[in-house]
């Protein structure tokens, strides 16, 4: 590409680097809010800008150029710099935030987002707030990706080397029951063995996390049923279908099915999972930390004391950290 015209503006690099990330101009779009028609024209008048040609964009999956490659690096630094400014900018004056990504897990969808949403709202006057719900490993690609700013979402293993973690809930795992299937003066790992299981699927980190853990207790568990729905779940275990494993908040998430079903200490050797509030390292500062700290009596209120007050033997099952 020869000649220049236009500048370099900040939006055309994150246009560019949604673009170089996604693989695919729709989805660049898509995650950015934008038409593929704006977005086209972004790498257009970027690619102006330098004088070179970025984006293979007749490929399909569309690819970096050699120079794409060298500005997929220098676009990195950029928006990690611009971010880093609006966060220093946002904490010397919290009321200059104009905007705000947040990710959080769909177990806290409910009752949980609106009140913590709500607070920040009170403080953050003139912030946009941008809301994406989802799986644990879905909020943390798309953390990774710079689509959000901040993720509410169960820890996946060991802590990149280029994030920041700070967690805020712990909940143990509980098997699920059709009222009176299991006799509790008995051998319940024999009778839950009876069961069918109905398995959280295995396309998320939870579902895999139950998968490890009775592979390691040498269990092998037939199943039928293999779901991602908590609802869709308990109304199976209510109905008699069979028994599952979940978490304190997925039964807090699904209260209509109580009177249906009963909840017990899983016969195994324990397994946890850890609710955690994700971002960059270095970028928002103590905001993150801000965050979980007003997150957790959110939590200790709607999650916390009612699950312990529905199943007493959680008392030390599910703690704020």
């Amino acid at each position: 590409m020869t000649g220049r015209s236009g500048r370099i503006t900040l939006w055309g690099i994150e246009v560019f680097m949604a673009a170089a990330d996604e693989r695919s101009i729709s989805a660049a779009a898509r995650r950015l809010g934008a038409s593929p028609s704006a977005v086209s024209q972004q790498l257009t008048n970027l690619e102006g800008a330098v004088g070179a040609t970025l984006l293979q964009r007749n490929a399909r999956p569309i690819r970096l150029t050699p120079a794409g490659e060298i500005m997929h690096r220098r676009a990195q630094v950029i928006l990690d710099e611009a971010a880093q400014a609006r966060a220093e900018l946002a904490m010397s004056h919290l009321t200059t935030l104009t905007r705000f990504r947040l990710g959080m897990i769909e177990d806290l969808e409910a009752d949980v987002t609106p009140q913590l949403l709500t607070h920040m709202a009170g403080e953050l006057k003139g912030c946009q707030f941008l809301l994406e719900t989802g799986a644990s490993h879905y909020l943390y690609d798309q953390l990774d990706a710079r689509a959000l700013d901040i993720i509410v979402s169960a820890r996946l293993g060991d802590t990149a080397d280029w994030t920041e973690v700070h967690p805020v809930l712990r909940e143990r795992f509980v098997a699920v029951v059709p009222r009176g299937a299991i006799r509790a003066d008995r051998d319940i790992l024999r009778q839950l063995k009876r069961l069918p299981l109905i398995q959280y699927t295995q396309r998320h980190y939870m579902g895999r996390l139950i998968s490890a853990h009775l592979a390691r207790e040498d269990l092998n568990l037939p199943y039928r049923f293999e779901l991602d729905s908590y609802h869709s779940i308990l109304a199976l275990v209510g109905q008699g279908t069979g028994w599952s494993i979940l978490t304190p908040l997925a039964l807090m998430r699904a209260r209509r099915f109580a009177d249906q079903i009963d909840v017990m200490e899983l016969p195994l050797a324990p397994l946890t999972r850890t609710i955690a509030v994700t971002a960059r390292k270095g970028i928002l500062q103590d905001m993150p930390e801000t965050l979980a700290a007003r997150l957790k009596p959110v939590l200790s209120e709607t999650i916390v004391a009612p699950a312990i007050a529905a199943h007493p033997f959680l008392a030390d099952g599910v703690t704020i950290l």
